[in-house]
């Protein structure tokens, strides 16, 4: 499976963006997609994930009602609305897939990623 990151930028405070996280490969193996991002100095997080046979969802605390994940499969496509933007958002954001059914926020269970892009909310 490879994954295409897009969408990132600069916007400020309040504002919004959208990352699109494109699939390629051997992607009816992949179980959950979804998005982790890495501020500088700190450790990777989860930030949002959906269920692709269903679509069920699950999100950090700090984004649920800010950040809307959604996919649409015939696209094999991934997206995350990312509303109301906060400094503290500011990141490399990650889109990642995993086979696993369980433990589906832990990075370690993703098997592939995509590249990193920029998301940063200025003040």
């Amino acid at each position: 499976v490879q994954l295409q990151a897009s969408g990132g930028g600069l916007v400020q405070a309040g504002g919004s963006l959208r990352l699109s996280c494109a699939a390629s490969g051997r992607t009816f193996s992949s179980n959950f997609m979804g998005w982790f991002r890495q501020a500088p100095g700190k450790e990777r997080e989860f930030v949002a994930t959906v269920r692709l046979i269903d679509g069920y969802t699950s999100y950090a605390d700090s984004v649920k009602g800010r950040f809307t994940i959604s996919r649409d499969n015939a696209k094999k496509t991934v997206y995350l609305q990312m509303n109301n933007l906060k400094p503290e958002d500011t990141a490399v954001y990650y889109c990642a897939a995993t086979q696993a059914n369980y433990y589906y926020r832990d990075y370690a269970q993703y098997n592939y990623w995509g590249q990193g892009t920029q998301v940063t909310v200025s003040s």
